[in-house]
């Protein structure tokens, strides 16, 4: 069993800004937390005595050896230190769990993945419990466990309902914490990508951010404010299904007719390319059979292309983003057909209209697992939940 480390106590919420702050874009000057903030000299520094006397926040060097003078004296920059607190995460896919040991500021420091032969929530639990033990080794200062799953979670703690693994009302919290000591939040596996890529990636300092992930499936994350905007059930349910790209578009198992699923994510794409060929090929196989220019895998991945340019110009046309990060393991399909794609999100918006900011991020499921850490930190050490 994991040892717990110790907590910080409790943050009011003028310390969680503070260290919110400092956290995402440290080290920070004492002049320039104050001016972000909208504090004043002293208010600053009743709440960031509390900070550097539990160890949450410490002075550092500036660089350059040129510390800001505040009221007569020297006063070095805070950051925090990024190792003095460890943070596991997990990713479980309806075949693999995929794990990961994170610093306080997210840097992956570990990975240790494990096949999912059952689905029981008890055993499933077990294994997290195992695999906390094995990532752990050698960490006393493990602070708590995220773990991001496809499907509805309710409360950060109990998932209502995820059809990759056929659960329904698991209380998966519970179950990982009575096995580990450790705590325990539980939150959909899109929701804690977007957490982690709004506080620690591509969407850092941004007002108006979008994630819009491929894969198995379709999802989509909204921050506005610089927070994410919650959905009132399940992040990624229906998004994909009935956002329609092309009414005449394929037919397929998954998903209404033309809909960014039909078109977009893996499966109904190898379901297009057999259906056409005969041949069942995977992902890869299809990419580097367009990349050859075989003329169906050619034409599907064209069509996928055309999709994915129109649905991120109608993104971009009613959110007005500063950045769409595409990601998911579907990505490599801007490799094979990135011009449709550019070509399909500018015939799809004004011609004055501002460039889309489109980042696209070559991601693997440790990205996944390290969103769910990124939980446990905002949850568990800082006390501040998701928006």
């Amino acid at each position: 069993m994991a040892a717990a480390a110790s907590s910080w106590p409790p943050l009011s919420p003028g310390e969680r800004s503070v260290a919110i702050e400092v956290l995402v874009h440290g080290p920070l000057s004492r002049t320039e937390i104050a001016r972000r903030l909208g504090l004043s000299p002293g208010s600053l520094t009743r709440l960031t005595k509390p900070l550097i006397e539990s160890g949450l926040l410490v002075e550092v060097p500036e660089a350059g050896g040129m510390a800001e003078v505040r009221q007569g004296r020297p006063s070095q920059p805070l950051d925090v230190v990024a190792d003095s607190r460890y943070f596991v995460g997990f990713k479980i896919t309806q075949d693999m769990v995929y794990g990961v040991v994170t610093t306080l500021r997210s840097e992956i420091v570990a990975r240790h993945d494990r096949p999912l032969t059952t689905r029981d929530p008890g055993e499933v639990a077990a294994l997290l419990a195992r695999m906390t033990d094995e990532l752990s080794r050698g960490r006393p200062g493990v602070a708590g466990i995220g773990i991001g799953v496809g499907g509805l979670v309710e409360d950060r703690a109990v998932v209502g309902e995820s059809p990759f693994l056929g659960w329904r009302g698991v209380p998966l919290a519970a179950l990982v914490e009575e096995r580990t000591g450790l705590p325990v939040v539980v939150e959909n596996d899109t929701a804690a990508f977007v957490e982690a890529e709004t506080w620690f990636g591509a969407g850092r300092g941004l007002d108006r951010f979008v994630v819009l992930t491929i894969g198995a499936g379709i999802g989509y994350g909204l921050v506005l404010g610089g927070r994410r905007v919650p959905y009132a059930g399940d992040e990624d349910r229906g998004f994909g299904r009935h956002w329609i790209v092309d009414p005449h578009g394929p037919l397929t198992p998954d998903g209404r007719r033309g809909s960014a699923v039909s078109l977009l994510t893996i499966p109904n794409i190898r379901y297009q390319v057999r259906a056409a060929t005969g041949h069942d090929l995977t992902w890869e196989e299809i990419l580097a059979a367009a990349a050859a220019e075989e003329p169906m895998a050619a034409r599907v991945t064209e069509e996928a292309g055309r999709a994915l340019g129109t649905l991120v110009a109608q993104i971009a046309n009613f959110v007005m983003p500063q950045k769409i990060l595409l990601a998911g393991e579907g990505v490599g399909l801007m490799d094979v057909a990135g011009k449709v794609v550019g070509d399909a999100v500018r015939d799809n918006r004004h011609p004055q209209a501002a460039p889309v900011a489109l980042e696209t991020k070559v991601s693997d499921f440790h990205d996944w697992a390290r969103g769910a850490a990124v939980l446990a930190i905002q949850v568990l050490v800082l006390g501040a939940a998701p928006a």
